[in-house]
């Protein structure tokens, strides 16, 4: 039997393990200080995004999860020598009496994937992913996997989660590759940053600069700012305030904290003067890649000369100095960010039934996803769906 054909078989007798598996035992773990050293294991070997750091998502759980009624429901497989090869970070919810397993991190990570240990990741076959599902279909803790926004390929690997049946995700992720060592101007082109320093010179005060906060002083201090200017910002927009749910502004706060390998697991990039902060994007890095989870600017005057866009001049070559490989401002299509990234990386979902009560969520979750991509990339149907929101909050 298929890879694909024993997912879309939910509810058929399992097959037999597969004799070329390297996982020999799966194990599921509730409390997140009990898996926090293989996590962090994992991520010094690491095929995964900077999203699923365990000091991100352990902060995660603890401020907003818990409050979302989301409990720890974190996978682990290994081989016969007990070595760890992927961890899974998700949450399970109820809903309508249907077990329901999904990444941790909620609305608030870009990318969504398991942690798979490099090698593993390399050579993972299709049996290894039966074998993975097999032994959590016996374990009947979960209906179905609803594994949402997933990269197919990370740092040149291709996403192992990829071979499962997948579709296209409701957005798409523009994307800003750069190659290391290219001169500035191939990043951005001369023009535009003779335009950006036109207006970055009626931004300048006493004590104008660009940093990465790393002080705690310094992250409290904009944190505060932040969570003071991005209200008034939504509201002008229109748009619901999401920082003002439950937990999320102390999630934030803690991640922003928490160190990780010199800096901290979210980094905040500034541009300020003595008497006012203008503008940050804060997001996350690692060697290769920059992507963004929340910005802001001034309310000020200064707001008129673009300062998040030359802000984010500074943020692209201070990557590109550091040989980074690619930079995205996060889902979605504002065209601010068609300024910057010119091209899109497709992301894709997976909805693996594992049981007969799951084979009718997936179907259903799969088909609402798919409806809303079509919305979302016809300009007909979406202009219709953006009135008819209008109608039903007016």
């Amino acid at each position: 039997m298929t890879i694909a054909a024993a997912i879309d078989s939910g509810t058929a007798a399992a097959p037999a393990r597969p004799r070329t598996s390297r996982i020999a035992r799966v194990d599921i773990v509730r409390d997140l200080a009990q898996v926090e050293t293989i996590w962090r294991e994992l991520e010094e070997r690491q095929l995964a995004s900077p999203y699923q750091r365990f000091g991100m998502l352990s902060a995660w759980q603890s401020e907003v999860g818990v409050r979302e009624n989301a409990e720890p429901f974190i996978v682990t497989a290994h081989d016969a020598d007990g070595r760890p090869l992927v961890l899974l970070p998700l949450v399970l919810h109820g809903r309508r009496g249907v077990r329901i397993a999904s990444f941790m991190g909620g609305k608030h990570t870009t990318f969504n994937m398991a942690l798979w240990d490099m090698d593993f990741a390399r050579e993972a076959t299709a049996a290894d992913l039966a074998d993975l599902l097999l032994a959590l279909r016996s374990k009947d803790a979960v209906d179905v996997l609803a594994l949402t926004q997933q990269p197919q390929h990370w740092q040149d690997h291709l996403n192992p989660f990829a071979m499962l049946p997948r579709q296209r995700s409701v957005n798409d992720c523009p994307v800003m590759p750069m190659v290391p060592g290219d001169p500035p101007e191939r990043r951005l082109s001369n023009s535009f940053r003779r335009r950006l320093k036109g207006k970055e010179r009626k931004l300048q005060g006493p004590g104008y600069r660009y940093h990465v906060a790393n002080a705690d002083a310094d992250i409290e201090r904009l944190l505060n700012w932040f969570f003071h200017v991005k209200p008034m910002r939504m509201a002008e927009q229109k748009l619901p305030d999401v920082f003002a749910e439950p937990g999320v502004a102390d999630f934030i706060r803690k991640a922003c904290r928490a160190p990780f390998a010199g800096g901290r697991v979210i980094d905040i990039h500034a541009l300020e003067c003595d008497d006012e902060v203008i503008a940050i994007f804060a997001g996350v890095a690692d060697s290769r890649r920059f992507s963004m989870m929340f910005n802001t600017y001034t309310m000020s005057d200064r707001s008129r000369y673009s300062p998040g866009l030359i802000l984010m001049r500074y943020i692209i070559d201070h990557y590109g100095e550091r040989s980074y490989r690619a930079l995205d401002l996060g889902i979605g299509s504002d065209d601010y960010k068609r300024l910057f990234c010119k091209d899109d990386e497709q992301i894709f979902d997976s909805f693996v039934a594992l049981t007969p009560r799951g084979r009718i969520a997936a179907l259903a979750m799969s088909g609402f996803n798919r409806l809303k991509h079509k919305v979302k990339h016809n300009r007909v149907l979406f202009d219709l769906a953006q009135r008819l929101r209008r109608t039903l909050k007016s």
